[in-house]
């Protein structure tokens, strides 16, 4: 499924995600609706901490719309880390990273091999 944007609602919902979990990272699986990355799953079993957040891949939902991740960085770096590299392939081709301190702005979207994607924020 080709996705086409993020609902402004979500992404909200994601960055106040970071601010109640700061200063340990946070970690979600996003799917789409219609094109559009509407929804999340936190998984069961996620483990969290200041440097690090993950779970285990084979606790994923089965779902045709799962199209990637999210996750914070309370250090603010907005770029994905070798471990991001090797998680991101596991869980979808859109994978967001929510950096500090959380505002609007303070997030970017990365491929599967890392590169930034531009995704647009729909009502």
């Amino acid at each position: 499924m080709k996705v086409h944007g993020i609902s402004a609602e979500l992404l909200s919902m994601l960055l106040q995600l970071g601010k109640e979990h700061h200063p340990n990272e946070f970690v979600a699986v996003l799917r789409e609706r219609d094109g559009i990355i509407r929804d999340l799953d936190l998984v069961p079993g996620t483990i969290v901490g200041s440097e690090s957040a993950s779970f285990f891949v084979d606790m994923l939902p089965l779902d045709t719309h799962q199209v990637g991740s999210a996750h914070s960085h309370p250090n603010g770096v907005l770029l994905p880390s070798p471990a991001d590299l090797r998680f991101f392939p596991k869980v979808g081709r859109y994978n967001l990273i929510i950096g500090y301190p959380y505002e609007d702005g303070d997030w970017q979207c990365f491929s599967a091999d890392g590169a930034p994607m531009h995704l647009e924020v729909v009502a």
